[in-house]
């Protein structure tokens, strides 16, 4: 580690901590360097498998440039062992074996230690590489595809490897249509039910999965079949294990001391302090580490809101205002706009997405005219609203109808992705076939309506595993998905609609091009409450536009009126009422031709048949 190194650390803007910091193995595996920062320690030595765990036999030293780096070297390491820091503070003499803060490798869980390891892999994803920019772009099909790793198959009930999956999850994205897979955490966590949102271990992906080299295998595996990769990554907390970051060198290091700042009252886990400037350079630098060695495409950053608010989940007087008086995070908000501003700078064909759930303004807008940086955001409340709508009964859905139609209003103000996530599945919420009201016939008509509206909205679309077959239990994360029922008529006719719609959805520029401003979309009657019925069109400059009409109810409307921009035949591109779904069989018989009588505005008119609780796409001509 030279000058340079420790100057941007300690100036918190160092992005590839991960090649200074840590265990640097040898070339030929044998010995390594070891660096660990350690401000307030007494003593730091490593010990592992190599030296009997002995904290006498290799201990480091620190720099002489108060930077609060310990280092030295191992010369009997070989790789795969496994090793910890022994950390004697200075202050009350406070002893801890600590797992490495950089370490690429874990022990499988339940053990808590590193692997000394290295990342050498032979990529063979050089197509999508070359490609991906314009996969990932605003202007992209974006349909992604979330998975928790361990629960969405088990091999005789057994957590499954990166390996199997890889080919296992190619083959079904490929056979459902999904362009992205988003995988809930994979890096390191000591208990298996937080899902990975417990982090211990910012550079490891679990080993309860494989090796750093079996998850590499992974992503490339779904690169050279055209699938991108984003992974979910948590900067807003950690445990409190022993072993990790908490209390690491017998302070509060990575974290607050003041519990009103460094404590999480809902996740009971300690919460970074964004205003020390080595902490900044840890999260930078682990943030790029994914993006650089394992080729991912995207970071999908959990609980934003969280971040960006002093009294997030606190009472009056749990929390301390910032220097101003306010609740703003002013330090968060730095670190959000220097993190987006360093992933795009290095890997502009990549994207990171925020989970954030407020009306925090200007999210995924640049940090230049005043944003947060973030590519895209999670719309959550196209997500509380929709779902509220769609679990009344259809009857009393005409005094929701401003349910359907407020996103609208706010769409474009953010480059949204459109989330039905695990959150929503889990905790006593059910599954999303158990949302819906009415018997099994209405309930799947209901979801492959719903899951047909949301693909004809403005913004990119996110489903969590399960959903797409119409898995009736709630998610849990032991055991695996119930994949015998998509065996079964209704579950097997909802799996191929979500294939068709993402089909569809690749297809037609008109569904994607322009997602996030005013010109990709246009209604045509939003105001039909007595019916429930929408309808609008989605547009693209040169494209042909696609009409999308929803009836949120069980009747079928026959002779149903709505004005159209343009003549000649409007061809049925789907109708989630097809048998081939599980629907009934009622339709346009495939197209309808647009009369010379205005309505709704405009020049021409179609005269539908609108099948119940069903969506239909038509698609029109071309702009001559």
């Amino acid at each position: 580690m030279n000058d340079n190194d420790v100057y941007l650390f300690r100036e918190g803007s160092h992005g590839r901590l991960y090649g200074q910091l840590g265990c640097q193995l040898q070339p030929d595996g044998r010995g390594a360097r070891f660096a660990v920062w350690a401000p307030n320690a007494r003593a730091v030595s490593v010990i592992g498998e190599w030296n009997g765990w002995d904290a006498d036999a290799d201990p480091l030293k620190p720099r002489r440039d108060q930077s609060g780096i310990w280092e030295g070297s191992a010369p009997r390491v070989l790789h795969g062992h496994s090793y910890k820091y022994r950390i004697v503070s200075l202050h009350g003499g406070h002893v801890g074996d600590k797992a490495d803060p950089f370490g690429f490798f874990s022990e499988h869980p339940p053990a808590t230690g590193s692997r000394a390891w290295t990342l050498d892999h032979a990529w063979g994803d050089g197509e999508w590489m070359a490609s991906r920019r314009s996969r990932n772009a605003l202007n992209a099909p974006i349909s992604i595809y979330e998975v928790h790793l361990g629960s969405w198959r088990r091999r005789d009930g057994k957590l499954p490897g990166y390996r199997e999956l890889a080919q296992q999850l190619a083959e079904y994205m490929l056979h459902t249509g999904f362009t992205h897979v988003e995988l809930l955490p994979v890096t390191e966590h000591p208990f298996y039910g937080s899902w990975g949102y417990q982090c211990t271990g910012y550079f490891a992906p679990s080993a309860r999965y494989g090796t750093p080299q079996d998850f590499m295998h992974f992503v490339d595996h779904l690169h050279r079949n055209g699938i991108g990769v984003i992974l979910d990554w948590v900067p807003s907390h950690f445990p409190t294990d022993a072993h990790g970051l908490a209390f690491f060198d017998g302070t509060f290091l990575y974290e607050h001391a003041d519990p009103r700042q460094g404590y999480h009252p809902e996740w009971g886990s300690s919460i970074f302090n964004y205003g020390r400037n080595e902490v900044r350079s840890f999260l930078m630098s682990s943030a790029l580490f994914w993006l650089d060695r394992y080729h991912v495409d995207g970071l999908r950053v959990d609980a934003v809101a969280s971040m960006l608010y002093l009294d997030y989940a606190r009472k009056e007087g749990e929390w301390v205002p910032n220097r101003y008086g306010g609740r703003e995070n002013l330090v968060a908000i730095d670190f959000l706009r220097a993190l987006n501003q360093a992933v795009y700078r290095d890997h502009s064909d990549c994207m990171t997405i925020a989970e954030e759930s407020t009306d925090w303004p200007m999210v995924s807008r640049p940090t230049y005219v005043g944003g947060l940086g973030f590519g895209m955001k999670w719309n959550m409340g196209w997500m509380h609203d929709t779902l509220t709508y769609m679990k009344q009964d259809p009857i009393h859905r005409k005094y929701h109808h401003d349910r359907l139609t407020f996103s609208l209003w706010y769409a474009f103000n953010e480059n949204f992705v459109l989330p039905l996530s695990h959150d929503e599945v889990v905790y006593g919420k059910g599954s999303l076939i158990g949302k819906m009201p009415g018997d099994t016939w209405r309930q799947f008509a209901s979801l492959r309506l719903l899951y047909g509206y949301m693909w004809g909205h403005p913004g990119k679309k996110h489903l969590f595993m399960g959903g797409e077959f119409g898995q009736r239990r709630e998610w849990t994360h032991d055991g695996e998905l119930e994949w015998w029922v998509s065996g079964l008529p209704e579950h097997g006719g909802l799996q191929r609609w979500v294939a068709e719609l993402n089909r569809l959805y690749r297809a037609e520029p008109a569904l994607y091009l322009v997602d996030f401003a005013h010109e990709g979309f246009e209604w045509i009657d939003c105001s039909d409450t007595e019916s429930s019925v929408i309808a609008f069109l989605r547009k693209a400059r040169g494209e042909a536009p696609v009409l999308v009409v929803c009836n949120f109810t069980p009747l079928p409307r026959t002779n149903y009126t709505l004005g159209v921009p343009a003549a000649g035949t409007w061809r049925e591109l789907l109708n989630s009422d097809a048998r081939e779904y599980g629907g009934a069989g009622w339709g346009n018989l495939g197209s309808v031709e647009a009369a010379p009588v205005g309505s709704h505005g405009r020049p021409c008119s179609l005269t539908l048949t609108l099948p119940p609780l069903s969506v239909i796409y038509l698609k029109g001509n071309a702009p001559g």
